[in-house]
């Protein structure tokens, strides 16, 4: 089988990453070779790949399901919002100036050829590649400049499956609206729908799924439950709830829990940090946006920030700084991330304007002999080193170097160890288990949890890979393969009828 497929969605987080992730891993499964793609992402969440790029999380978590190694080919154009108005733009891997919303419309032209050449490229390597789409094809206002949704299926001739999220109510409106407003060449490379995030009987929704049917001349591929248990490598991190508990932790081992809260910034970035924490039996991670959830916190995380000097001004206009200093005056611990662990320094110069204006020197938390200076070369790496007798892998991204330190290195010469302060530019460092679990230890010990022990068959590789086979045993139980490889195959069939109604009918 050769071919390709966009997966749009009515709304964002209907569900796009994970289906696309759970497509890509069943034909993995079935020895098909099968990439990801997303043209344009809009994400905070983002690693840095062996070929030396940055690329969104979800295209990543899609490729390890793919069983295959990341690379910018699979997400060439990456906005990392910095405030409402502005984000930063990352092309095949490189930071490449800032844009508004407006501004960014002169830009999509070049990257629209630059988006093909690298679709045509994955096409060229694979069997087969399953396209994700961003935001939703509806968002009629911006189909000029649009370059991951019907923009893109137009200039590649791919087929389109339109996923709703039922859980949100109106799924059948939703998808029969996203339909009905599009041009007629548009519609006509809508090949089907798929149903996401079903609970309880699929007899009482079989009516309605006819109905539309009858409506669109397009058949419903399939239904997809529910599943509490999906929740690593979110592609937004905003779709975690604030003040809620992470993932579903296991019963601890010993006889006490470790409770850490992760202070969720207004532009947190790579908050997937802390999921491997969040594996572990006995350790519940909690995001947190107002002072009172630290009071009787055991560890306090400050994770990534996409932008450190305004994050840092909401965590002392919160209250949260306060908080923060108070929990290490009474002696427990507190580990910074990237960002966060800039928040921990003296202070954070940024003479170029990278974040501020240009010239500008702030007061960090003075929690580490720490002096941080912002750097308008983005800096990209995938160490690896020894710490603490353990092989560690990780990943940097990140304007801000450390000018001077007076503390030992946390990550070998890396970082920053304080006793109970740590901070570290390295994010995926709990991803490794043998780090992870002396990590772990060494917190409880210093918030007093004594009662608390690690668990020594955890391994958060086989957590990730269980989530991608359960997104795959989903897809194979509930979804019509036959028909899924016919449009991946040959395309939507070529009568389907154009709804008279909205874009169509104005320009039909």
């Amino acid at each position: 089988m050769r071919g390709a497929v966009l997966v749009a969605g009515t709304t964002s987080d209907a569900g796009k990453s994970a289906v696309v992730a759970g497509v890509c891993r069943m034909l993995h499964r079935r020895g098909v070779s099968v990439a990801p793609f997303k043209a344009q992402n809009m994400s905070n969440n983002s690693v840095v790949t062996p070929d030396g790029g940055e690329i969104g999380r979800a295209q990543a978590m899609q490729a390890f399901a793919s069983g295959i190694a990341p690379g910018v080919d699979l997400n060439p154009v990456l906005l990392k919002p910095g405030s409402d108005r502005t984000s930063q733009v990352v092309v095949r891997g490189r930071a490449d100036g800032q844009v508004s919303a407006l501004s960014y419309r002169h830009r999509t032209a070049a990257l629209a050829d630059v988006v093909a050449d690298s679709l045509a490229a994955l096409r060229d390597r694979y069997d087969v590649v399953v396209c994700e789409g961003a935001g939703s094809p509806a968002e009629i206002n911006l189909r000029a400049t649009d370059l991951a949704n019907m923009g893109l299926a137009r200039r590649a001739g791919l087929p389109v499956l339109v996923v709703g999220d039922i859980d949100r109510g109106g799924v059948l409106a939703h998808l029969f609206g996203t339909l009905a407003v599009l041009e007629p060449a548009d519609q006509a490379l809508v090949a089907g729908f798929v149903v996401n995030k079903f609970r309880g009987d699929p007899r009482l929704l079989a009516p309605g799924l006819e109905q539309l049917r009858a409506l669109t001349g397009r058949p419903t591929l399939g239904v997809l439950p529910f599943v509490d248990g999906l929740w690593l490598d979110a592609e937004d991190s905003l779709s975690a709830p604030a003040d809620g508990v992470l993932g579903r932790p296991a019963p601890p081992r010993g006889d006490q829990w470790l409770r850490v809260s992760v202070v969720r910034f207004p532009r947190i970035s790579n908050a997937t940090d802390v999921e491997a924490m969040a594996c572990e039996p006995g350790v519940a991670v909690r995001y947190v946006t107002e002072p009172s959830r630290i009071a009787d916190t055991d560890v306090v995380v400050l994770p990534g920030s996409k932008s450190t000097v305004s994050d840092l001004a909401w965590l002392r206009s919160s209250g949260l700084a306060d908080a923060v200093r108070a929990h290490v005056a009474a002696g427990r611990p507190v580990l910074g991330i990237c960002g966060g662990y800039q928040m921990l320094a003296r202070t954070i110069a940024d003479p170029d304007g990278v974040e501020a204006a240009a010239g500008t020197v702030v007061d960090g938390l003075g929690l580490l002999d720490l002096e941080i200076g912002f750097d308008p070369v983005k800096h990209l790496a995938t160490p690896t080193t020894t710490a603490w007798g353990e092989r560690v892998t990780g990943y940097e991204i990140h304007h801000g170097r450390v000018l001077r330190s007076g503390d030992p290195g946390l990550v070998g010469d890396e970082g920053s160890d304080r006793g109970g302060v740590l901070g570290t530019h390295w994010h995926g460092l709990a991803e490794n288990d043998g780090f992870r679990r002396l990590l772990l230890t060494r917190l409880a010990a210093a918030a007093g949890r004594t009662g608390f022990e690690v668990a020594h068959d955890t391994s958060f590789h086989a957590e990730r890979t269980r989530q991608v086979d359960l997104l795959a045993d989903l897809v194979e139980q509930h979804l019509d393969i036959s028909t899924l490889e016919q449009v991946i195959g040959h395309g939507p069939d070529r009568d389907l009828p154009v709804l008279a109604s909205g874009l169509a009918a104005s320009r039909g």
